[in-house]
């Protein structure tokens, strides 16, 4: 089973508000997921995002691949300085 870590969109039109998702690669964007690692706000003044860093060291270790956002999530809120 490939797993990524990846967003899921929430909120309403307009408004967009996303989990940060570990799903199978091979169920849909809003669809069923694993685990929930954490959000992101970007309508906020300043980008609000919260992230369980022990969980997401914890996928990356097991293989989880992490889409390019979510990639550029992790290294400016220090993920990969954590590892």
């Amino acid at each position: 089973m490939a797993v990524k870590i990846r967003l899921t969109r929430m909120g309403s039109k307009k408004k967009p508000f996303y989990r940060v998702v570990v799903a199978d690669s091979r169920s849909p964007r809003d669809g069923k997921f694993i685990d929930q690692i954490g959000y992101f706000n970007p309508v906020a003044e300043a980008d609000q995002v919260k992230l369980d860093t022990e969980k997401a060291l914890k996928w990356l270790n097991q293989g989880a691949q992490p889409t390019d956002t979510v990639k550029a999530l992790f290294k400016k809120n220090g993920v990969y300085d954590a590892k």
